[in-house]
């Protein structure tokens, strides 16, 4: 029987493209809020015995959870097989310890929410800084799709003589691997983060790569801090304007106008986050990570 797919709001496009590629059936489903601000979910297909994918990237979170929890429980209630979830961009991956005393650790609670409901997860380059795998806090299934073997591709097509840039060590992962698929050098800055807004990058010895096109890859752009201060002093040391690439488009506050502002000559990210940046789709690869999972359930 064919998957049924579901859309919470704002992720129609991801769903629809789902869809297409597994030849699933777009389930019908209201979500909305009632004025005193709680969440109020129905689903309209019937899904009895049916196999469930929820679409939900999970940027901005604290809106979109409650209502994702109440729709996957529905699902459930009104007899679904199972529930799984596609979050291209998993939240509350990054408060991975304590960091000052008493502060939570947001990243294992939040996995034992969303383990609660759902019985399996596909997401992409989740921030694994610490971890080695979501397996040490997600008991359900999950797949995790890399997004790099195609930063890889369209540097390749797009921009002649790159030089990858990462902005901090936690970047070094994406930028190693995504050079060595480019067939292109890269380089990895340190950073100095002196609060949310507010961080040091060093440059290194800039003369060698005047001919070059700096590239700088990381995996979440959010405030774009590090970018821009890391745009700025290139731009500085003279070298062309840089091409900012980033997985994940959380764009923070003015992050992509600060970006163009600093000397960015273009910002491009992948489709996790719906955003007029998208130039990377995943489509085919969540597609395929989603039969691999649903075929092992």
């Amino acid at each position: 029987m064919k998957p049924m797919i579901f859309s919470l709001p704002g992720n129609e496009g991801l769903a629809d493209a789902l869809a297409g590629r597994l030849g699933g059936e777009r389930g019908k489903a209201i979500v909305r809020r009632f004025p005193d601000g709680e969440s109020y979910a129905r689903i309209e297909s019937s899904v009895e015995g049916r196999a469930v994918i929820l679409c939900c990237t999970l940027d901005r979170p604290d809106e979109k959870v409650l209502p994702l929890l109440f729709l996957a429980a529905t699902a459930k209630d009104l007899g679904a097989a199972r529930a799984g979830l596609v979050a291209p961009y998993l939240a509350y991956m990054r408060q991975d310890r304590r960091f000052e005393p008493g502060e939570g650790i947001t990243s294992v609670y939040f996995a034992r929410l969303l383990s609660g409901t759902v019985d399996w997860l596909v997401t992409v380059d989740p921030h694994l800084h610490r971890r080695a795998s979501l397996s040490e806090i997600y008991p359900i299934p999950t797949r995790v799709i890399h997004a790099a073997p195609l930063i890889s591709r369209w540097i390749r097509e797009n921009i002649a003589s790159p030089v990858l840039i990462g902005p901090d060590s936690e970047s070094a992962q994406w930028v190693s691997e995504i050079a060595a698929v480019a067939g292109a050098p890269y380089l990895v800055l340190e950073k100095i983060r002196r609060g949310d807004r507010e961080v040091e990058v060093s440059v290194p010895e800039t003369d060698r790569w005047r001919s070059y096109t700096p590239v700088l890859v990381d995996d979440i752009i959010s405030t774009g801090r590090t970018m821009i201060e890391t745009v700025g002093h290139l731009r500085r040391a003279g070298l062309a304007k840089p091409v900012c690439i980033g997985i994940h488009a959380i764009f923070a506050d003015r992050a992509e106008e600060d970006l163009r502002e600093a000397g960015a000559s273009r910002v491009v990210t992948c489709n996790t986050i719906p955003h007029p940046s998208n130039g990377i789709d995943l489509g085919d690869l969540l597609a395929e990570e989603v039969r691999n999972v649903e075929g092992a359930a």
